[in-house]
C-alpha cells in the first residue's frame, strides 16, 4: 500500500529556512501527483506545491498561494524522496506540514494542488516559526 513518511520540520526563528523531506512508497499506483499540503490550527489545509512523477521532462513543479516565491519542492528518485525548502519562513508559516499522493487519471495534470483531490496522506511534520 502507498506509504508517505514526513521529517524534518521544527521550531525556527523568522527569516530562517527548513528543508522537509518525504519517503514514499507509491506501491503500484503507477503515474502520480506528489504534493505538500499545510494546516494551522482552525484553518483549511492549503497546497504549497506539487509534481507529476511521471512528466517526460522529468518533474514538472506547480505551486499553490502559499508555496510561490520563498518555497521550492525537489525530487530525489533514488531515495523515494520529496523534499520541500522553505526559505524565509515567517510565523504565518507556523503548521502542520503533510505529504500527500494521488494517481494521475488520463487528461490530468497537478497543476491543481487541493486536498479533496488526493487520497494518500503522511502523519505530517510540525513547523513552528517565532
Amino acid at each position: 500500500h502507498v506509504q508517505l513518511v514526513e521529517s524534518g520540520g521544527g521550531s525556527v526563528q523568522a527569516g530562517g529556512s527548513l528543508r522537509l523531506s518525504c519517503e514514499y512508497d507509491l506501491f503500484n499506483l503507477g503515474r502520480s501527483c506528489l504534493a505538500w499540503f499545510r494546516q494551522a490550527p482552525e484553518k483549511e489545509r492549503e497546497g504549497v506545491a506539487s509534481f507529476d512523477t511521471g512528466d517526460p521532462s522529468g518533474g514538472r513543479t506547480y505551486y499553490g498561494n502559499s508555496g510561490k516565491g520563498r518555497f521550492t519542492i525537489s525530487r530525489d528518485n533514488a531515495k523515494n524522496s520529496v523534499y520541500l525548502q522553505m526559505n524565509a519562513l515567517q510565523p504565518e508559516d507556523t503548521a502542520m506540514y503533510y505529504c500527500a499522493a494521488r494517481k494521475v487519471v488520463a487528461g490530468q495534470t497537478c497543476a491543481a494542488v487541493r486536498a479533496s483531490l488526493y487520497n494518500y496522506w503522511g502523519q505530517g511534520t510540525q513547523v513552528t516559526v517565532s
